[in-house]
């Protein structure tokens, strides 16, 4: 299956993801959170390490009865085409799942987590799976962020972007989004409220925006923000790591939906 491979050397290009719609799971973990979210998976190359263990031979089992075309390469092959050290035997090519800003409507009192230029792609996979995992409504990512379908932020979500909605957009059409669901632009900023003591009305939807891991969030969006949220620290901390820092947000107003 040369096509299969190509088109796996291929989607290591945020250009070839985009013309595509298309993205990679490596490893057995990924791979079966993507088959558990119901995520189409075009085809799958797998080596002999994937039959290593029971897990990864209950994996290619899972493969095969949804029909997915497995192309068998050795291990070294394999590992020329994962981009991680120890793929575990399996690289699939998935979709991408699909959400529209536009018809994305949030439950009343939503939090929607919005990336503001945060390049790092593991700090952006985690983010993804924080938000998630304390029951966020979305993900945003705003001009300069790591592309959500990099294979490495998807590893680092553990799943969660198969499952979470997420877009990416632009400044012009966010805040078109914010103004027409009645959601509040928050962001985070070492100077603003103590976000232990910030309380929102019940009901009200929340755009919660995290910055550059260096430059934090741009003039742009600070001049339409209606509240600004920090997390006190001890006195000579300079700061934390921008996916700690949403985790902590997060959890705080979320509890008041």
């Amino acid at each position: 299956m040369k096509a299969l491979i190509r088109t796996i050397r291929d989607l290591h290009r945020r250009r070839g993801r985009e013309e595509k719609g298309l993205a990679l799971a490596e490893g057995v973990r990924l791979v079966e959170e993507a088959l558990a979210a119901g995520i189409a998976i075009k085809g799958a190359v797998v080596s002999p390490a994937l039959q290593a263990t029971t897990r990864g031979r209950a994996l290619e089992a899972a493969l095969g009865a949804r029909h997915v075309a497995l192309d068998p390469v050795d291990d070294a092959a394999l590992a020329e085409l994962a981009d991680t050290e120890h793929p575990q035997g399996v690289v699939a090519v998935i979709e991408t799942p699909n959400w529209s800003l536009d018809t994305f409507r949030p439950a009343a009192g939503g939090v929607v987590l919005v990336l503001d230029g945060v390049q790092d792609p593991g700090n952006v996979g985690t983010m993804a799976r924080t938000a998630f995992a304390l029951g966020a409504a979305g993900l945003i990512a705003l001009k300069g962020t790591a592309d959500l379908a990099n294979s490495k932020v998807l590893r680092g979500s553990m799943g969660a972007l198969f499952r979470l909605p997420f877009f990416m957009t632009d400044d012009a059409e966010f805040l078109a989004w914010c103004e027409a669901t009645g959601t509040i632009l928050v962001l985070s900023d070492p100077s603003g409220t103590d976000v232990g003591q910030y309380r929102r009305a019940r009901g009200t939807g929340m755009a919660l925006v995290v910055g550059n891991e260096g430059a934090g969030i741009r003039k742009e969006l600070e001049a339409v923000a209606s509240t600004r949220l920090a997390i006190p620290l001890s006195e000579h901390a300079e700061s934390l790591n921008v996916a700690i820092a949403a985790g902590i947000l997060l959890y705080e107003v979320l509890r008041d939906r």
